[in-house]
């Protein structure tokens, strides 16, 4: 009974947290809009971030490759305009890439906790270290949306269920790791960089959903900090 109770708790925690349906499912990508000729404020910005030519006006091909860019990343409207929207998930991308191997390098990440799993909001990173051991990652995730947030701090792994679903939405929500409420690791089929993020929950990719699923496990530690763009 204790149990049941426990998994119903965990589901009321989940009704605010979870994605609507469509989006926790994952959706195909939006049918382009037409390509529009108007030249953004990040031109520039976004042309070198796709190996175009860089000379800061608009053309049909630079069109083309900002609106695939947006296609598949689920940014809206996927116009080929180079807007702030577009250009915030390419300079995400471009730090998450700096960081290279040494995703705590600012040591923000407790290192005398044994296995832990980190979360940087600020740069939309998440990865496993054992003590200054780094096991896994860095990897980008998913995390919550103004409103939404993913609560910052110290926390633990309290219950993992490989094939969670919402009992409100009916959405699965894949090797569910609960750490906080209803705020758990767990697999989505979207774009990390799908804006604006998710309902609270730290969405990761099919894969690394799996391999934090191998690694963790109930009780260990799990730290969150920092604040994600827009929030």
């Amino acid at each position: 009974m204790g149990d049941i109770r426990r998994r119903g708790a965990v589901a009321l925690g989940i009704t605010g947290l979870v994605a609507p349906l469509t989006l926790a499912l994952g959706t195909a990508p939006a049918q382009a809009a037409s390509c529009t000729t108007q030249t953004g404020p990040y031109q520039k910005q976004v042309e070198k971030f796709l190996g175009r030519p860089v000379d800061g006006r608009q053309s049909t091909a630079d069109c083309k490759a900002i609106q695939a860019f947006q296609t598949k990343h689920g940014i809206t409207p996927n116009a080929g305009y180079a807007g702030s929207v577009t250009w915030g998930v390419m300079d995400l991308m471009n730090k998450q890439k700096a960081v290279g191997n040494k995703p705590n390098k600012d040591g923000k990440c407790p290192v005398n906790k044994g296995r832990i799993a980190c979360v940087n909001l600020t740069l939309q990173l998440s990865w496993i270290q054992d003590g200054s051991r780094l096991v896994y990652g860095p990897v980008p995730v998913r995390t919550g949306r103004n409103g939404y947030e993913t609560r910052t701090g110290l926390k633990k792994i309290y219950w993992r269920d490989i094939d969670h679903v919402s009992t409100i939405y009916n959405v699965p929500m894949p090797y569910s790791q609960f750490f906080d409420g209803g705020q758990a690791f767990h697999s989505v089929g979207l774009s990390m960089w799908n804006p604006p993020g998710s309902h609270g929950c730290v969405n990761m990719t099919p894969t690394t959903a799996k391999k934090y699923w191998s690694l963790l496990k109930n009780g260990d530690d799990v730290f969150v900090y920092g604040r994600k763009p827009g929030t």
